[in-house]
C-alpha cells in the first residue's frame, strides 16, 4: 500500500474519533433507522472484491494461453483447500482435446506478475488451487475502510431500474395479527437492500380499505354519530391502542346489529352502493375509519422500528376510478370473456377438482369488482404512471395461484412484457412451538402488538441480567431491550428462507448463543468495547504483516460483503444476508479465541492491524444489520 494511503487511514486523534463515530453511526441512521444511509452518495470509486480481481486475472490468462478457446470462464469458487479453486480448465480441455494439467500449467504461466496471488497449485485433472497474498487481503480491506460514505466500497449497480415493492398490507378497521409480520419485515429489508444497491424503489402499502363491510360500518356511524370517539375504556392507552379499541368496539357493535336487524342490513347494503358511487357524506365517514386505522397502523409499525409513510399507503380505494377501464380493456382485447354474466380470464393449466377450468373473475355477475380488477389496475398504475420495470409483491405463499393468474393476465394485456416483470416474493406461515399455525391458548390469532410487546419484555430481562457488567443505565436497559427484542423478531424471520414456514420461539430468539440477532448485536457491542479500551492504539492497516489463519478467514469473509448483497438483491433473498452476518460473527468469535487484540505482548503494528480488522468487522455488522432493519447497540 502506498504510504499516502496508509497515512490517510491514520488521522490525528481528534480526527480519528470523529471519523470513527461517523463511520459507525452515519448521520441520519439513528434518527431514521429505515433509511439506507449513504445510498447513491458515494464519492469514491467502488472497491473490486478479491474474487472479482482474481476472476479477471484468470480470464485474461485463459485468453492469452488458450486463444483458440475464445472468452472462457475460469469457474472460480471458494475452496476449503485454498482460498479459491478454478475449475474451468477441465471443460476447456475437452473442447480443445488437450491435456487438462498441461493446459492448467500454461494458464498459470500466463498469469501476470503481481501481489494478488501468493501460491497457485495444479491439482487433479487441471483444477487450480489458489491462495491469495496477505498483502492483497489487507490492502483491499483498507480500501473498503477508506470509504467515508459508509458503503464499504460496495458498488452501485449501473443497470439499476425502478422497482415498486408492495408490502405491509394491513386492513382498515381490523387489528394487525402475526400474519402481517412477515410481509412487513421482509418487504422493509428488501426496500433497504435494493435502495443500497442503487435501485429506485417505490414503496406501496396496498391496505384493505374498500368493500362491503364498510357499508355496514358507515351506516352504523351515521346512526351513532359519536361512535368513533375514544371512550373511557381507552383512557391511559396510547393513541394507537385507543384507536384500535374504538375500531374494535364499533366493528362488533355494527356487526351485531347487521346480523340481527334486517332493515339495518338493507340500509348497509345501500350504503355500499353510495360509497362506490362517491357520495360525499359516505366518503367523508369512510375517511374517518381510514384515518383512525392509520393511527393504529403507525403505532404498530413504530413498535417494529419501521417507517411507513402516508404517501406510500395506496389501498384498494386508490384504484377505484380505474376498475371499469381495466375491465373494458381486457374485454375489448379478448383477454377476458363473459361467462355466466361475469367477466373472466381462463387458463389452460388452472383447473378445479372437477377438471373444469377455474377462471380469474375480474367483474362479478352483479357488477361488483373482484380483487383481480384492483390488482390489475394497480399493475397498470405502477407500470404506466410510476414507470416501474419490476413489480415485487411480498405476499403470503397461499395467494400464489391468484398472483400467477393476475400476472399472466397482465402479460396477455401487454402491461407486463420482456422489459417489465412482476415477481411474488412468497412467504410461508409463522408457526408456534408445536409446529402448527401460531395461535393463542384460546385458539385466537395472535395480535401483532401483543407479540412485539412480549418480545421486548423478554429481551429487556436478558439485557438487565448483563447490565451490571457493562454499566448500562436504566434508560439504556429499556432502549437496548427494545432494540434486542424487535431485532430478535425480525432476525428470526429474515434468517429463514422466505418461502419456508418458521417456528416462533421467543426463548430461542433472545438467546445469546446460536443463530440469533442477539449474538450478532453482542459481537458488535464487544468490538465497540475493545475500541473504547484501546487507549492510544488506533486501527491501522499493515499490509506488510503476515496474517494468522483466523485473521485471514475474517478478512476474506469481510471482502465478500458486496458480492453477497448483489446476490441478495438479484434473488430477493434477505436470508442470505442474515447468513453472511452470522458467519461473520462466527469468524469474529474464532478470531477472539485465537488472536488477542490488545495484548501487551503484541507489537504495536500487530495491535493496530487487529484493531483495523475488528473495526471494519463492526462497520460491516452495523451496515448489514441496518439493511435488515435491526439496530446495533453500543453496549450490551
Amino acid at each position: 500500500m502506498p504510504r499516502s494511503a496508509k497515512m490517510a487511514f491514520r488521522p490525528g486523534r481528534a480526527g480519528r474519533n470523529a471519523d470513527r463515530k461517523t463511520a459507525l453511526h452515519p448521520v441520519g441512521y439513528w434518527s431514521d433507522p429505515l433509511s439506507p444511509y449513504g445510498n447513491g452518495s458515494q464519492t469514491m470509486a467502488s472497491v473490486p472484491s478479491l474474487a472479482s480481481s482474481l476472476q479477471q486475472q484468470l480470464a485474461d490468462a485463459l485468453t492469452a494461453a488458450l486463444p483458440d478457446a475464445g472468452a472462457a470462464d475460469p469457474l472460480l469458487r471458494r475452496s476449503d483447500r485454498a482460498d479459491f479453486q478454478a475449475n474451468g480448465i477441465l471443460a476447456l480441455a475437452k473442447k480443445l482435446k488437450g491435456n487438462p494439467r498441461e493446459l492448467a500449467s500454461q494458464v498459470t504461466a500466463a498469469l501476470p506478475a503481481g501481489e494478488l496471488i501468493k501460491d497457485i497449485e495444479v491439482s487433479g485433472p487441471g483444477f487450480l488451487n489458489i491462495t491469495l497474498s496477505d498483502k492483497a487481503i489487507v490492502e483491499t480491506l483498507a480500501a473498503r475502510a477508506a470509504d467515508t460514505e459508509g458503503r464499504l466500497g460496495v458498488p452501485v449497480d449501473a443497470d439499476a431500474g425502478t422497482t415498486v415493492i408492495d408490502y405491509a398490507q394491513p386492513n382498515v378497521a381490523k387489528e394487525m395479527h402475526v400474519g402481517h409480520l412477515r410481509s412487513a419485515v421482509i418487504g422493509d429489508a428488501m426496500v433497504k437492500i435494493l435502495e443500497f444497491t442503487g435501485e429506485n424503489v417505490v414503496r406501496r402499502h396496498h391496505i384493505g380499505d374498500w368493500g362491503t363491510q364498510f357499508g355496514m360500518l358507515i351506516q352504523y356511524l351515521i346512526e351513532h354519530p359519536g361512535a368513533l370517539k375514544h371512550d373511557g375504556a381507552a383512557d391511559g392507552a396510547s393513541d394507537g391502542e385507543a384507536a384500535m379499541s374504538t375500531l374494535n368496539r364499533v366493528y362488533k357493535e355494527s356487526r351485531a346489529l347487521f346480523d340481527s336487524d334486517e332493515e339495518f342490513k338493507a340500509r348497509s347494503r345501500d350504503r355500499v352502493v353510495a360509497l362506490q358511487a362517491g357520495d360525499p357524506e359516505t366518503l367523508e365517514l369512510w375517511q374517518g375509519f381510514v384515518d383512525e386505522s392509520k393511527i393504529y397502523f403507525h403505532s404498530v409499525f413504530d413498535k417494529l422500528d419501521m417507517e411507513v409513510r402516508d404517501p406510500d399507503i395506496v389501498g384498494e380505494s386508490g384504484y377505484n376510478d380505474m376498475l371499469e377501464e381495466t375491465c373494458r380493456i381486457l374485454e375489448e382485447t379478448g383477454v377476458a370473456v363473459r361467462s355466466e354474466g361475469a367477466l373472466c380470464v381462463f387458463f389452460d393449466d388452472v383447473k378445479g377438482p372437477d377438471g373444469n377450468k377455474v377462471p380469474l373473475i375480474v367483474k362479478k355477475t352483479n357488477g361488483g369488482y373482484g380483487y383481480a380488477a384492483t390488482d390489475l389496475s394497480a399493475i397498470r398504475d405502477r407500470v404506466q404512471d410510476l414507470k416501474a420495470d419490476t413489480l415485487l409483491y411480498v405476499v403470503d405463499a397461499r395467494q400464489s395461484l391468484h398472483f400467477k393468474m393476475v400476472f399472466e393476465t397482465a402479460r396477455r394485456a401487454g402491461w407486463l412484457n420482456e422489459d417489465v416483470k412482476a415477481v411474488q416474493l412468497a412467504f410461508g406461515t409463522v408457526l408456534g412451538k408445536d409446529g402448527k399455525p401460531f395461535k393463542t391458548r384460546e385458539g385466537e390469532t395472535v395480535r401483532l402488538q401483543d407479540l412485539l410487546d412480549e418480545a421486548v419484555e423478554r429481551a429487556t430481562a436478558v439485557v438487565r441480567e448483563k447490565a451490571g457488567k457493562v454499566g448500562l443505565s436504566e434508560d439504556e436497559i429499556v432502549e437496548n431491550g427494545r432494540y434486542v427484542g424487535i431485532g430478535a423478531v425480525k432476525y428470526a424471520d429474515l434468517s429463514t428462507s422466505a418461502v419456508r414456514d418458521y417456528k416462533f420461539d421467543l426463548d430461542q430468539m433472545v438467546a445469546l448463543n446460536g443463530d440469533t440477532s442477539v449474538y450478532l448485536q453482542y459481537a458488535y457491542a464487544r468490538i465497540r468495547s475493545i475500541l473504547r479500551r484501546a487507549g492510544d492504539a488506533v486501527p491501522a492497516a499493515h499490509p506488510e504483516l503476515e496474517l494468522v489463519p483466523a485473521e485471514r478467514a475474517l478478512g476474506l469473509h469481510l471482502d465478500q460483503f458486496g458480492e453477497v448483497l448483489a446476490e441478495v438483491a438479484a434473488g430477493y433473498e434477505p436470508h442470505k444476508l442474515a447468513a453472511y452476518l452470522y458467519q461473520l460473527a462466527s469468524h469474529l468469535t474464532t478470531f477472539y479465541d485465537q488472536c488477542q487484540v490488545l495484548s501487551p505482548d503484541n507489537a504495536p503494528e500487530v495491535v493496530e492491524n487487529r484493531l483495523f480488522l475488528v473495526e471494519l468487522t463492526a462497520r460491516t455488522l452495523h451496515r448489514g444489520m441496518a439493511l435488515l432493519g435491526i439496530r446495533t447497540p453500543e453496549k450490551l
